[in-house]
């Protein structure tokens, strides 16, 4: 009988950390999948205002903005520059179809196994990546690990401050934990961190179709999104709440294509974000 054949390896050490840290930059802020999903549903170009009436749990304003930093980004593109003229995904935009695709399989499989929105699990997984330096310690830790916390400092050039911090947050976001309880204990990849293979190739992947000259935006505040549900506090983790409650009526369920029927509550690591470590 033949033997099955085994799924190829992923070397870590191949990986270019900061071309994946560009990429899940792009593709990071607040609401930018629900965005990417609900264009590529709808196969036509929107205007701000029919993209606004499909995510009827963030206002107009917002859903302008985000659209304007997108087409910046290049995931969105408009026939012309006139104003209110619609937008549609570039290439660039709909080439992100596989990376959400893995980043939720990833999410279901260590993270979140319960059924929830599509768009929010790849949202959550990515904000999990994102920041600086998350990709260069995790690529430590599996080549080098298990470290200890100076030996992690040395691997990444960073300060022990920068690296006690993002230690901290990896660990609240379940990407690496200690070989025990004592003080001093070596840090190692979970298995959620050791499975992140598959990730960073198809977001590596994707990364080589960004202009060479993109660098990540700094940081600009962005109006709140507006509250439509009672209780549900303002801001971005209350309008993602609010999402979850209103998706099954006011988004199409065909949008989220692994989204088992009916949908779920609002998951207990949404109403969670506001826990000490996990602060976006």
């Amino acid at each position: 009988m033949p033997t099955p054949a085994q799924p190829p390896t992923f070397s870590f050490e191949s990986i270019d950390a900061q071309h994946v840290e560009d990429a899940l930059a792009r593709m990071g802020p607040n609401w930018t999948t629900w965005m990417v999903m609900t264009l590529a549903q709808e196969r036509s170009p929107l205007r701000v205002r029919d993209a606004a009436a499909r995510l009827p749990f963030i206002s107009e304003q917002y859903v302008g903005r985000r659209l304007a930093t997108m087409h910046s980004d290049g995931l969105v593109v408009r026939a012309d520059e006139r104003r209110g003229a619609p937008y549609r995904l570039s290439a660039l935009g709909e080439s992100l179809t596989p990376v959400y695709r893995t980043l939720a399989d990833w999410s279901r499989a260590y993270l979140s196994p319960g059924a929830m929105a599509e768009a929010e699990r790849v949202e959550d997984a990515v904000q999990r990546l994102r920041l600086r330096h998350t990709t260069a310690m995790v690529q430590a830790l599996d080549v080098h690990g298990p470290m200890r916390f100076v030996h992690v400092a040395e691997q990444t050039g960073l300060d022990y401050s920068h690296t006690q911090q993002r230690l901290l947050r990896l660990q609240a976001d379940g990407l690496v934990t200690r070989t025990d309880p004592r003080h001093g204990a070596p840090y190692v990849l979970t298995d959620a961190g050791r499975a992140l293979g598959p990730v960073y190739a198809v977001v590596g992947h994707w990364s080589a179709a960004l202009p060479t000259r993109w660098a990540p935006p700094s940081p600009a505040p962005i109006a709140a999104a507006q509250r439509t549900h009672p209780g549900v506090p303002l801001g971005a983790d209350g309008a993602r709440t609010a999402a979850a409650l209103r998706r099954s009526t006011a988004v199409p369920a065909s949008l989220f294509s692994h989204a088992p029927q009916p949908q779920p509550r609002v998951p207990s690591y949404v109403t969670a974000q506001s826990t000490p470590g996990r602060s976006r």
